[in-house]
């Protein structure tokens, strides 16, 4: 028998689910944890879910970033954090997750899906020791 990927069973609930009203939702949902249940994939419902957002987000035209910085962002970086994601990732909606972390000097780190972009003072000052140390060699 074949394995099901978690990709899968997320893309088959968006379609299953996808242009139905809210009356006909609780319906599908609760066919779809009873086929979980029988074939014993409970288990794998957090990574499942994440890739159902993952795949409603796609279709949306909306991207979701973690920032983690030093202090909070103004709302004049926010704006303009977002409106430069807007035209990178042409997308529609940026959903910005702050997260505070006081271990970051100065800097933010974004997270988008499976891309890290650092932007933090320590990476900053590690890619100028390199420089630096390649320019002597």
């Amino acid at each position: 028998m074949a394995t099901i990927s978690n990709n899968d069973i997320a893309l088959a609930i968006y379609s299953i689910s996808k242009n139905k009203s809210k009356e006909e939702l609780p319906a599908i949902f609760k066919k779809i944890i009873q086929f979980l249940d029988r074939r014993r994939l409970l288990s794998r419902k957090a990574d499942i879910l994440e890739k159902l957002d993952k795949i409603i987000n796609l279709e949306e035209g909306r991207i979701v970033v973690k920032v983690s910085s030093a202090r909070k962002l103004s709302e004049k970086i926010k704006k303009d954090l977002i409106s430069l994601l807007e035209k990178r990732y042409k997308v529609k909606e940026i959903v910005l997750i702050e997260r505070l972390n006081e271990k970051l000097l100065g800097g933010m780190r974004l997270e988008i899906d499976d891309e890290v972009i650092d932007l933090t003072v320590k990476r900053k000052i590690e890619k100028l020791q390199e420089h630096l140390i390649k320019k002597y060699e």
